[in-house]
């Protein structure tokens, strides 16, 4: 990705999107495919192929060039775990699940969705990363265990307006908190869903305790 010096708040834009499920558009034009694109996915909008199989030419550089060296502002600001402490719950989930013949992928994501760490375990394939990134941001959304969310809707129906195309309702997220407030979901994915998602989410808990 294109590194600039103007920082625009990503945190809002993106919550914008995951929240309202419109299109968010970072400073480059960057946006998701459509709805149902995960937090975080989205294209650059050169060097890409466009609808008639060409690559859609990048645009001039801005003033001073690409790269300024290190030290730049962050691109999110959005609370969530760390990257240590997200690598630790999703290796525990797939740690957990692999001991018992189950192979699949966590995902541990951010308060506004974005992916922190995605792990698959060995022999697993590449699907189980966004499915469980999908549970995750079910669970983050509603404040609550994926499993409990379907169940919860049947009870009052005006949940349905938090439900958005990008979302998987079902087992395996939970969402992660740290002072009181949401700060982030782990989901997974591969078999024995529930279980391995709570050994992770049990890890990052306790380091965030």
């Amino acid at each position: 990705m294109i590194k600039r010096k103007q920082f625009i708040v990503w945190s809002g834009i993106v919550m914008a999107a995951f929240v309202g499920g419109s299109a968010a558009i970072g400073a480059n034009g960057d946006k998701p495919v459509g709805p149902q694109s995960l937090p975080g996915d989205n294209l650059p909008p050169f060097n890409m192929l466009d609808a008639n199989g060409n690559l859609v030419p990048p645009p001039p550089p801005p003033p001073g060039g690409y790269h300024h060296g290190g030290h730049e502002p962050p691109e999110s600001s959005a609370p969530g775990p760390t990257l240590e402490v997200a690598i630790a719950g999703a290796r525990a989930a797939v740690k957990d699940c692999t001991s018992r013949g189950y192979y699949g992928a966590a995902t541990v994501v951010d308060s506004v969705g974005e992916a922190r760490a995605m792990l698959s375990a060995d022999g697993s394939d590449g699907s189980h990363v966004f499915v469980a990134q999908r549970k995750a941001i079910t669970a983050l959304a509603f404040k609550m265990p994926s499993a409990e969310v379907r169940e919860a809707i049947a009870k009052d129906k005006s949940l349905m307006a938090l439900v958005k195309p990008n979302m998987f309702v079902q087992f395996g997220g939970f969402p992660i908190t740290a002072g009181g407030k949401v700060i982030g979901a782990i989901g997974y994915s591969g078999g024995d869903d529930v279980a391995c998602a709570k050994v992770g989410w049990a890890e990052i808990q306790k380091m965030l305790n």
